[in-house]
């Protein structure tokens, strides 16, 4: 299975890291190396995410949850797409994954 990902999930990775770097630039770096290493496993797993409680009905869409993070992404029949990163305090705004 083959994983991509959206501009708005990579953009969202790397404004995370951007905000983790104000206080330290080695962890900014190992965490995006974490969550693009951790969503690796889609690869060969790409039903293992729970689906998203606010889209129960959607069964495409699921998400992994890494530290304080959201993983949102769509998964069809060759790829697995990255679709949001949220933060697991906030509301997910569902017109960003739909």
């Amino acid at each position: 299975m083959k994983i991509e990902w959206t501009n708005q999930a990579e953009n969202r990775v790397y404004d995370v890291a951007a905000y983790i770097a104000l206080d330290s630039i080695i962890e900014a770096e190992k965490w995006i190396d974490k969550i693009f290493e951790y969503v690796q496993r889609l690869e060969i797993f790409p039903e293992s995410g729970r689906y998203v409680p606010e889209l129960a009905n959607r069964k495409d869409l699921r998400e992994l949850v890494f530290g304080n993070y959201r993983i949102i992404y769509r998964v069809e029949e060759k790829i697995t797409y990255i679709l949001a990163i949220r933060n697991y305090k906030q509301i997910l705004p569902i017109d960003e994954i739909i």
